[in-house]
């Protein structure tokens, strides 16, 4: 259960038809790989898996074809995000409905919110549902840091039961580290970074949510299990891969944010064999010509292809 959850959770991307529909064979190739790759849970419906695109009626229908899909082999983990807290809590029920074991949220947005306002959001997200919530920490989207100590704060309250670090913030994520192991780890920290995941884990990480993952599953697991099991070389060697292989993301010419992270991703898978297209959602434009093949370049150099 994801309460304590620890290892890979990778975030999912979401297949899409060239109509911008879901493309459930895909999405049953890509759960299968990763499921085959060892990981420890789903969380689907993050950023990587394009929420802040979707209307209701979508992410219903990601959040029932995953859990169809994973069909109880790991934890699925489902995104929960908007902007404010009457919004948020509508997704909560309707992924209650979908049969997930846990929620993921941001910080509230859009309307300009504090330090109280940001506590009484998590603190009512936590009060409307048994199911584990986790923090995204995601400032570069919600223009808000979560502070540490509230987050320790909520921890101990019981609002929250996790976080998911994609602050970019080493030193900070390194300071939740410490206070929650001063507090008696009432959390479970996950970090969203794909190329210095080696050290969250020597910060004290309990496991990864790298978008990556949705290329090299497998990778991210060994490079877990060598961490649990203090094999740090292994950990050095995995981490340096990856690393190199993340220059997918870097390899579009004039792209930036999803359009170069997820749409890099998703070409990668397509070229894999995996998905059927690297279907973007509007108004992102999918990788094509020459950013398709230097994308291509990197999964070669990498050995993927």
């Amino acid at each position: 259960m994801p309460r304590g959850l620890t290892g890979v959770v990778p975030p999912l991307v979401t297949p899409l038809t060239p109509e911008g529909e879901l493309d459930v064979p895909s999405l049953e190739r890509l759960v299968a790989r990763l499921l085959d790759a060892g990981v420890d849970g789903i969380f689907a419906l993050g950023s990587s898996g394009e929420v802040a695109f979707f209307e209701d009626r979508m992410r219903a229908k990601v959040l029932d074809a995953v859990t169809a899909v994973v069909a109880g082999a790991v934890p699925v983990i489902a995104g929960v995000i908007d902007m404010q807290t009457r919004r948020v809590l509508e997704h909560v029920r309707a992924a209650e409905a979908a049969g997930v074991q846990a929620v993921v949220a941001t910080a509230p947005f859009y309307a300009i919110t504090g330090p109280d306002e940001i506590r009484a959001h998590f603190r009512a997200i936590g009060a409307a549902t048994d199911l584990p919530v986790y923090a995204y920490d995601l400032p570069i989207c919600v223009h808000t840091k979560l502070a540490a100590p509230m987050l320790v704060e909520l921890g101990l309250e019981g609002r929250i039961v996790g976080v998911k670090d994609s602050s970019g913030d080493d030193v900070g994520f390194r300071w939740l580290c410490e206070l929650n192991a001063d507090a008696g780890s009432p959390l479970t920290l996950l970090t969203g970074h794909e190329t210095v995941v080696d050290g969250a884990y020597l910060a004290g990480a309990d496991g990864s949510v790298p978008g990556l993952a949705n290329v090299d599953p497998a990778g991210y697991v060994r490079l877990h299990r060598a961490a649990m099991a203090g094999d740090w070389a292994t950990v050095r060697v995995e981490q340096s891969r990856l690393s190199r292989l993340m220059g997918i993301a870097r390899a579009p010419i004039g792209k930036v944010g999803p359009a170069a992270g997820v749409g890099s991703f998703k070409t990668a898978l397509a070229l894999l064999g995996v998905l059927s297209t690297n279907t973007m959602s509007l108004p992102m434009a999918s990788l094509e010509g020459a950013d398709v093949a230097a994308v291509r370049a990197v999964l070669e150099e990498g050995g993927l292809l």
